[in-house]
């Protein structure tokens, strides 16, 4: 099938382009030194293609839910994927992408039929003249530059799709590795433009996802060959435009309903209060973004303009919040399977349920951090898959006040472990601690059915077949869940361990906890086995060696 860019791709791209912010955000967040030194551009972009994927699906489950074999056009895709991330953008870097991805939407909406390699080419140049017109004050080095080197390297690009979007991917590189020398800020630093490296992850997930190379991306978001450090901190040489410290002290954002007419002079009064200042969208409807001393006049001017809404207002410094109803600590898990769902209540940890095929978004886990209603929270992601989400979640409860410890917790039983050694009477710093170090010495295996024919690290398996899962690598391949099992616990307890947890999913065959109890208990002395009926739907059963 030749490659194209088709509602099907858009949706590809969401996911894609979410699964690489998410790897990315936190080193994106360490470098980010402009405008505000503020360490949250990889969140921001992360929550803001959250909000785009969103809306993308929900298009697409509109469909299906009149016709099960109906999808979207891609004009009605990329419409939702760029209102879903105007009505979400977080930040500068945030609000500069949803106008990136507004700008693309003319040229593709009247494209005849799939979009070809021209129709691609306006589309990225349009998306970039839009930003740099929605900015106020546009600067070189920026995720501004980025884009306009994208849309410049594939209007030079010969050949179709594949070959434009991967020139896009190649341009956006090249140019963010020379934003140290067009920002003093950066060079300063020693870092590149946080949100052009967001960017670069944005366009590499556009081309894998055309190419339908969609195999995740294990280097940095820059792609292999850019890296998002330059070297030493240079000495300060006077050019530190937007360093913390001397600009204003909050930034506000909201959402703006007024006609087009009323934006000029809304831009001009944001303009004389403050920095920074981004105003996107259309049609009615507006995203604003402005740093500003004076919180109470940037809202009034919304208020003039129109009807603002979902208004945030974030302190640069430190905040001093009331904490008072809060109890002192909570714990926070992410569970799979009503069995274990109960068994974390019990141990005093608030759950967040995760259902098959709809992983909790970052908005959902902040939500149950907040409603914990606690000083402290710590919580337990239980799945690789989660990390990205639950560290978002993190940075959005941080900035309310919460002071919150992520223990990169990859499997249930890991979560089980922590959540036994969880002490409220300790100080916060030695509970995670204890916890972190009782999840990692847990080694976690879990057994799958394979859905079909392919390549794995312990050989080829067949669809049907059994796989056991060590520390997330296959590393046995059998014919039935018992015999596999069998052999993964052999295989994990040869290193040692003193407790094996069993955690039985809703599959999981009749006897089959006896049966692995009692092959420990005759083949390794000296082991304790616990076995807990967890419920989850997606694997017959999890283990775990202590």
């Amino acid at each position: 099938m030749p490659p194209s860019l088709d509602a099907p791709t858009v949706r590809t791209w969401c996911r894609l382009a979410l699964a690489a912010l998410g790897r990315a955000r936190e080193e994106i967040d360490a470098i980010n030194v402009y405008p505000v030194a503020d360490g949250d551009t990889g969140t921001n972009l992360y929550l803001t293609v959250e909000s785009a994927a969103q809306s993308v699906e929900a298009v697409f489950d509109a469909h299906a839910s009149a016709d099960p074999a109906a999808r979207p056009t891609l004009p009605e895709a990329f419409r939702a994927m760029s209102h879903g991330a105007l009505i979400g953008a977080r930040g500068n870097s945030g609000t500069i992408l949803a106008q990136l991805l507004r700008g693309m939407n003319e040229p593709l909406a009247h494209a005849a039929g799939d979009p070809d390699a021209a129709a691609l080419r306006l589309a990225l140049r349009s998306a970039a003249d839009s930003a740099y017109e929605a900015v106020a004050h546009p600067a070189e080095g920026t995720m501004l530059t980025v884009a306009s080197a994208a849309a410049s390297a594939a209007q030079a690009a010969d050949g179709g799709l594949v070959e434009v979007v991967r020139a896009a991917h190649t341009g956006a590189r090249a140019a963010l590795a020379a934003t140290p020398g067009q920002l003093g800020v950066l060079r300063a630093a020693g870092v590149v433009d946080a949100g052009g490296l967001g960017l670069v992850a944005v366009l590499g997930a556009l081309s894998d996802a055309v190419t339908g190379d969609a195999s995740m991306r294990t280097d940095t978001a820059a792609g292999a060959g850019t890296s998002f450090r330059t070297g030493e901190p240079a000495e300060p040489d006077g050019c530190g435009e937007g360093a913390a410290g001397g600009g204003p002290a909050y930034e506000v954002i909201y959402l703006l309903e007024a006609p087009p007419a009323a934006i000029p002079p809304l831009r001009a009064r944001l303009d004389a209060l403050g920095d920074s200042l981004v105003v996107v969208g259309g049609d009615g409807l507006w995203n604003v973004h402005v740093h500003v001393d004076d919180v109470g006049a940037a809202i009034e001017a919304g208020i003039e303009a129109g009807r603002p809404y979902r208004i945030r207002v974030t302190h640069f410094g430190e905040q001093v919040r009331s904490t008072a109803g809060r109890h002192e600590r909570a714990v926070v898990a992410l569970v799979r399977g009503d069995g274990m769902a109960e068994l974390c209540s019990q141990a005093g940890a608030v759950v967040v349920a995760v259902r098959p095929g709809d992983p909790p978004a970052s908005g959902e886990i902040a939500a149950a951090i907040r409603g914990a209603h606690a000083r402290e929270v710590i919580l337990l992601p239980n799945d690789s898959d989660l990390r990205p989400a639950a560290g978002a979640a993190v940075e959005q409860a941080r900035a309310d006040g919460v002071r919150v410890a992520l223990i990169p917790t990859r499997s249930a039983v890991q979560g089980i472990a922590a959540l036994a050694v969880h002490e409220p009477s300790r100080r916060f710093d030695e509970d995670v601690v204890a916890m972190t170090s009782a999840a990692g010495a847990t080694r976690y295996a879990e057994l799958a059915v394979a859905e079909r024919e392919s390549w794995t690290m312990a050989g080829v398996c067949q669809a049907g077949d059994v796989l056991g899962l060590i520390d997330g690598d296959v590393a046995v391949i059998g014919p039935g869940v018992v015999d596999t099992a069998v052999r993964v616990l052999d295989r994990m307890l040869a290193a040692g361990g003193e407790m094996v947890t069993l955690v039985l999913g809703a599959t999981a065959p009749a006897g089959l906890a006896a049966r692995l109890e009692s092959h420990v208990r005759d083949t390794h002395m000296a082991v304790d086995t616990v076995t807990y009926e967890g419920g989850q739907a997606s694997c017959p059963l999890l283990i775990g060696v202590e």
